[in-house]
């Protein structure tokens, strides 16, 4: 589904009064709209878009996981299982210590996660087109530094 349709016909908030809240939440709903579709594409689901970005370069263990993926651990183990039974993933105990668990990408998984990103950098390059380059660099700062006060807090 294109991002243009599902925004619209959707109430502006800015009836109650709330300033510059309402592109902010828009640009919110364009984004995740354009995670999704790209998501799509590349038959996974954001979450698993997420979880293959997470694992790049490194095996992580489930609690690992489930904090940096804001989620419980019993949906992550879904997440995993599903992700594993299609060949995404696998779960490898750590040598020395059979409790812990990590998980890792596979081949198929580490291709998946590129195809994945190189789709996502396209559609936002794509999106943020319209602005001059100078304005992309500001923004993509300027996000850069949200999201980051946001993970310290």
């Amino acid at each position: 589904m294109r991002f243009d349709k599902m925004i619209s016909g959707l109430p502006a908030c800015g009836a109650r009064g709330l300033g510059g809240l309402p592109d902010v939440v828009e640009l919110a709903i364009v984004l995740t709209a354009t995670i999704a579709r790209v998501a799509e594409e590349h038959e996974l689901t954001p979450m698993q878009g997420r979880l293959l970005c997470g694992l790049a370069g490194q095996p992580r263990r489930m609690i690992d996981l489930a904090q940096s993926l804001g989620v419980e651990k019993a949906a992550l183990t879904g997440l995993v299982d599903r992700a594993e039974r299609r060949g995404l993933v696998e779960r490898v105990t750590l040598p020395g210590d059979r409790r812990v668990v990590q998980v890792t990408l596979t081949d198929a998984g580490t291709q998946a996660m590129l195809d994945f990103e190189a789709g996502l950098a396209s559609a936002l390059d794509e999106l943020l087109a319209p602005l001059p380059a100078k304005d992309r660099s500001a923004l993509r700062g300027m996000a850069a530094a949200v999201v980051g006060a946001a993970r310290a807090a």
